[in-house]
């Protein structure tokens, strides 16, 4: 274990009368927050007030520490602002969104990305290609769901060979699924040899790896995925990109004057941030941006490594469980996949597997597809009269049966005893422990309670 986060000692009751301390295996959604993070918002509260052209002492403070929190964005990924720019928004999403908006796009574009993304990392590029014209082109993975640097630098080579432009390669720095982390350098290196802007969604890289030496001219990534639950995203961009044209959000703060014919937009990053900002969510990514540097990377990565191929292991070891993504016998399989697992338990539902663990067990997960459709497509192979099916199930209201998988995640205070006993559960289920008593499914959310 590396650091304690809040709420670790939570006790949650189970069916069988026992309080249990809960062990939360759902990091890869949102993470608890780091103790610092909880003082840093604690002891900035009292001070808190809305930021930038307020008089009075409180707004003055919290213009410095909103400040002060973007300064520590650009150190955090090794950035100077005079050649970019760090956006403090809502999220990833939004982050991505604003990119697709003020990357200019014309009907002579190709947007590179791959069916291995997060949707916040598909469709605001789609949206972008109706709006502009532009083509998306799709890298494809294997059944493992991973591909490799050379199948996205064809994509952009059969782009190039078709008189097209390759504009944008948008890619993931780690798959939310699975845990797998491309080979980013060289994907970087062609698309720019090319001409072709990098955008690279670190929601779940940020937590896990160093971004100073990621060389994407484009990165997005979430407070609250870093252990600093309060809402804060980030996009860092170069700064000529957001000179020009209207931003994403128009609003108050946007803007140097207003009349009935239109606006003057103010200076970046300032004309990105329409609107009251969440300072609080500055100050905690701040917080949490201080702690990892006092952490040390090479301890963050050591300790991971070792719950990775603990927890991938594991599961792969268990009869009757299948264990998507990389092979764990992959010599590399330990370096390029995070503290992740997506898996399934033979003739149980995703959403059963999940509710047992919760209610006998005490342990939380995640279950479903992941908001990445297209990637559990390819991982659970499923056939298109398959896929036709749970579209129809969908459309009339009925979840029972829509595919998926189960995702074990884990946070930065996990220890090898924490898996062992997530190992032990899964095991039990897989083996046919009968259930304490019958859960039924609720039909519209496909999810499970104990009757």
């Amino acid at each position: 274990m590396l650091t304690t986060l809040v709420g670790d000692d939570v006790t949650v009751p189970c069916l069988d009368g026992v309080e249990r301390t809960y062990l939360c295996l759902d990091a890869g959604a949102s993470t608890p927050a780091f103790q610092t993070v909880a003082d840093a918002v604690t002891g900035f509260l009292p001070w808190y007030s809305s930021v930038h052209r307020g008089a009075g002492a409180k707004s003055q403070f919290a213009t410095r520490r909103y400040e002060e929190a973007r300064d520590a964005v650009m150190r955090w990924v090794g950035r100077s602002d005079t050649d970019d720019i760090a956006v403090l928004c809502r999220n990833t999403t939004e982050a991505i969104n604003i990119a697709a908006h003020r990357i200019p796009l014309g009907p002579n574009d190709t947007i590179v990305t791959t069916v291995v993304e997060h949707h916040a990392n598909l469709l605001p590029w789609q949206r972008a290609a109706t709006r502009s014209g532009a083509t998306i082109s799709y890298v494809e993975c294997g059944r493992d769901g991973t591909f490799s640097p050379d199948d996205v630098a064809a994509a952009v080579n059969a782009t190039v060979a078709e008189g097209r432009r390759p504009a944008v390669v948008a890619i993931t720095g780690a798959a939310n699924v699975t845990g797998w982390m491309p080979d980013l350098d060289p994907i970087i290196d062609h698309a720019h040899q090319h001409g072709a802007l990098v955008l690279v969604d670190a929601a779940q890289l940020a937590p896990h790896r160093p971004l100073h030496t990621l060389r994407a001219d484009f990165i997005a990534w979430s407070g609250h995925k870093m252990y600093a639950p309060f809402g804060s995203g980030v996009l860092i961009g170069p700064r000529r990109v957001f000179e020009h044209g209207d931003p994403f959000l128009v609003g108050g703060g946007a803007v140097n004057l207003v009349d009935l014919d239109g606006a003057m937009w103010t200076e970046a990053p300032d004309r990105e941030e329409a609107g009251s900002p969440n300072v609080v969510g500055a100050v905690a990514l701040h917080a949490a941006i201080d702690t990892f540097e006092t952490l040390r990377w090479e301890a963050i990565v050591e300790h991971e490594l070792a719950m990775a191929k603990a927890l991938r292991h594991g599961l792969a070891g268990i009869d009757g469980v299948t264990l998507l993504g990389p092979s764990v016998d992959h010599s590399s399989t330990a370096s390029d996949t995070l503290a992740v697992a997506a898996f399934t338990i033979d003739a149980m539902a995703h959403p059963l597997v999940a509710a047992r663990l919760s209610h006998e067990y005490g342990i939380g997960v995640r279950h479903g597809c992941f908001c990445a459709h297209p990637y559990l497509v390819r991982l659970l192979g499923l056939s298109g009269d398959e896929t036709r099916r749970y579209r129809h199930d969908i459309t009339v209201g009925d979840r029972r049966n829509i595919p998926g998988a189960v995702r074990a995640s884990v946070a930065i205070s996990a220890t090898g005893a924490d898996i062992e006993r997530f190992l032990s559960a899964v095991d039990d289920l897989a083996g046919g422990k009968p259930e304490p008593r019958p859960y039924v499914q609720d039909p519209t959310t496909g999810d499970y309670l104990p009757g």
